[in-house]
């Protein structure tokens, strides 16, 4: 039978990924430097110069995947002979198609993006130099041209030769959905490990995830599919659990934000409620809405929210879900009301991250001003754009909403922006130099800090922009990587307490959490012809979410494939992915929310074991 042509997108994706296996083993290695990634692109037919290379690996990366890499050639197109003579043109001041070498150098070093040295030695190695010093610049383009297409077809040529490399080449497609509705990778899914694993195991991180060429999916004899009919949230019916009396409840309430991290993880505070005596509870989660004009909400308004209320144990291992705020009320809040004995409870928030968009996936645009100086008085002055940014940022962490930050709240600030906190001492001098109330930063303190930080560094808005998108903002100051929210408790009969905390075990908690919420509420099936690989789906009010489970010896390799699903955005950000399961494992595999929930949603999945 012959095999129908491939498509361009198949052409593209399988180039990709044959550039890919020439530095790393398996899709499922990560760029963990910028010397790979200059290597890669290499292998892609790319000829990638210090200033794109900075562009992708910013002082904030740790690693991209290869999705990200994958990104990257799709806007980093390769360039064109033609392209490459205009350039040359502009050197040949006679116009006889030959210039020299050593002008070569010194345009290369000296002029616009400069070369290093290396990077002009590699092109002085592909000239042809007559005796003059002179060389033809138009031979030079053809060999330039002609290495990168080598490079592109040694790459495919390995890979195609290679039965094990050509076995990995199932994939992933990138969404291809509005902007407004790009999603963001999952939230983080490290993986449980079930009873006989060695604790000591190595378990793959969130972004562990593969990717590819798109595909079809046509062999089902290892693979186990869903199919779920979602309606509109318009039609659905949703019940007032508020109670008629909730005015007259006891109410502590306090804010947070889920950051999404460059890995795909997303992470927030979590907080501790104490409970004194036995009572009905009402727990609320709803997105915080930071415009001031009421009638206009923040962009990050629809991203989804909920709050995991787990036991005090010593360790993940021996807290226990209680409940999550799954049901919405008339005000479209994530709720929960029912009784909670006396005692100490742990409030998880989570967000699937369906809604969240990478703040660097906006750095092509041009960056908004921060600071300028005064033409009257020669000092430098925080821009409007830059103090309204600082004012959002503000109420975000102030979490009491009391319009003062105390030291702790600064703190949770510094740790996100810095990793560091601010001693007594720093304190006491903040306090000196800057606006304070009750011995707490005002909003205009705040501000007087920030322009501190310029000044120190004589307008060099570097730092800045560190802070900035450390908290989820993009070079517009857009914050599209943050979710600011506030959650509420209410008590019937005695005032809760309810303090935020800084979790180490957090994280792990929550996986935890998630984890066993599917299984215990989801329906399991197993993939077939692999009876020891069972994919769990759980349906809820608002989201699909699935876990793998993985009970044999092996490592299972499991190509995720959501190209029939309708109106649905995956955590993954993609439609076609493959998610690594390590012996005796367990890991979230993805969620899935409507992109429109006013309209009616189908989640059509299939999972397949690859290898």
């Amino acid at each position: 039978m012959l095999k129908s042509p491939r498509s361009e997108e198949e052409n593209f994706y399988l180039d990709c990924r044959a550039a890919y296996l020439v530095v790393f083993k398996s899709s499922l290695s990560n760029i963990t430097s910028k010397e790979q990634l200059c290597h890669v692109l290499q292998q892609a037919g790319r000829n990638p110069s210090l200033k794109l290379l900075n562009k992708y690996w910013t002082p904030r990366t740790k690693r991209l995947t290869f999705d990200d890499f994958c990104e990257i050639l799709k806007k980093e197109k390769p360039t064109e002979q033609e392209e490459l003579l205009r350039v040359f043109r502009k050197l040949d001041n006679d116009g006889d198609g030959h210039i020299s070498v050593s002008e070569l150098r010194k345009v290369l070093t000296t002029g616009g993006e400069q070369m290093t040295d290396e990077e002009v030695n590699e092109i002085s190695s592909l000239i042809n130099t007559k005796k003059d010093g002179q060389f033809d610049y138009a031979e030079l383009c053809r060999t330039i041209m002609q290495t990168a297409e080598q490079c592109k077809a040694a790459a495919v040529e390995k890979m195609e030769n290679d039965a094990k490399l050509k076995r990995q080449n199932f994939g992933n497609q990138p969404e291809g959905s509005p902007k407004s509705t790009a999603a963001a990778p999952a939230a983080s899914t490290h993986p449980e490990a079930l009873p006989n694993q060695e604790p000591d195991a190595a378990l793959p991180r969130r972004d562990s995830r593969s990717s590819s060429r798109p595909s079809s999916a046509r062999s089902r004899r290892s693979s186990v599919s869903s199919s779920i009919a979602m309606a509109a949230s318009s039609s659905r019916s949703t019940k007032p659990l508020e109670p008629k009396l909730l005015q007259e409840f006891h109410h502590s309430h306090l804010k947070g934000c889920f950051f999404l991290e460059e890995d795909g993880s997303i992470v927030s505070l979590q907080y501790r409620l104490h409970v004194p005596q036995t009572t009905t509870v009402y727990i609320t989660i709803q997105p915080l809405n930071l415009n001031q004009n009421q009638d206009k909400s923040s962009p990050w308004m629809s991203v989804d929210t909920a709050l995991f209320v787990v036991t005090a144990g010593e360790g993940k291992e021996d807290s226990n879900v209680v409940c999550i705020t799954e049901q919405r009320d008339k005000e479209q809040k994530f709720v929960w009301k029912g009784q909670l004995a006396e005692g100490t409870y742990y409030l998880l928030p989570f967000s699937t991250g369906c809604r969240l968009v990478p703040s660097r996936r906006s750095e092509g645009t041009e960056a908004a001003e921060l600071v300028f100086r005064n033409q009257d008085t020669g000092e430098l002055e925080l821009t409007g754009e830059f103090r309204s940014a600082l004012s959002d940022i503000f109420d975000v962490i102030d979490l009491d909403g009391n319009g003062l930050l105390s030291l702790e709240e600064y703190n949770l600030f510094e740790e996100r922006t810095s990793g560091e906190k601010c001693d007594e001492d720093a304190w006491t001098v903040c306090k000196e130099n800057f606006e304070t109330k009750k011995n707490m930063l005002t909003r205009q303190g705040f501000m007087e800090l920030n322009l501190m930080e310029a000044n120190d560094r004589e307008g060099d808005t570097r730092d800045l922009w560190i802070t900035l998108e450390a908290m989820g903002y993009n070079r517009a100051l857009e914050m599209v990587g943050a979710c600011p929210f506030i959650t509420d408790v209410y008590c019937e009969d005695v005032k809760p307490i309810l303090q935020p905390v800084n979790l180490e075990s957090g994280a792990k908690m929550l996986n935890t959490a998630l984890q066993r919420s599917i299984v215990s509420r989801g329906e399991g099936r197993p993939i077939k012809g692999h009876e020891g690989v069972t994919v769990y789906t759980c349906r809820g009010e608002s989201r699909i979410s699935s876990l793998i489970a993985n009970k044999t010896n092996q490592k299972v390799v499991v190509q995720v494939n959501n190209e029939q699903s309708k109106n649905c955005v995956s955590s993954r950000g993609m439609n076609v992915f493959a998610v690594e399961v390590p012996a005796r494992t367990k890991i979230i595999c993805q969620h899935v929310m409507p992109v429109n929930e006013k309209l009616e949603w189908i989640y059509s999945c299939v999972e397949s074991v690859i290898c």
